[in-house]
């Protein structure tokens, strides 16, 4: 976590300085390496004390939306929700516990989606409930099957 010093100065050129730094062309080939961990993991990874989560997802959004890639960006977004708060995968039975893991980890997807995905995400979300994927399911990426059926690639 950092103490404020993430905003100070130039930000987005201190975070692609750090990209570039640990040999990558961009910050989604950064976290794309990467496609479990956090974006509290992927901010420490490139700054622990002055780079911040939210920075970093700023950044991925504007590189997705210049490529045309903000469908893929959602579904690696849900993956690293579902890693931090579902770490054992999709739970096999929803009690009361697990049915309020699977709350946060989709509500946490849903607050880090950009307002043109939100109701994608949201009917997504309708079919995981409805019809909920395997016990233990974790995608490894955004690419995963099941992801791209739930949201598929649209842009041109």
């Amino acid at each position: 976590m950092t103490d404020g010093r993430s905003w100070q100065g130039n930000w987005k050129a201190r975070l692609y300085e750090r990209v570039h730094e640990r040999g990558c062309d961009s910050l989604t080939a950064f976290a794309e390496a990467r496609p479990t961990a956090s974006l509290v993991e992927l901010a420490e990874a490139l700054g622990k004390d002055d780079i911040a989560g939210v920075q970093v997802f700023s950044m991925l959004v504007e590189e997705a939306a210049r490529s045309k890639q903000l469908t893929r960006l959602v579904r690696g977004q849900f993956v690293r929700e579902l890693y931090t708060r579902l770490p054992k995968g999709w739970p096999d039975t929803l009690d009361d516990a697990t049915r309020g893991e699977v709350a946060l980890a989709l509500g946490a997807w849903t607050s880090y989606t950009p307002e043109t995905h939100k109701g994608r995400v949201r009917q997504a979300r309708a079919v995981l409930r409805a019809t909920p994927p395997p016990a233990g399911w974790r995608p490894l990426g955004p690419d995963d099957e099941l992801l791209r059926t739930l949201l598929p690639d649209d842009e041109a």
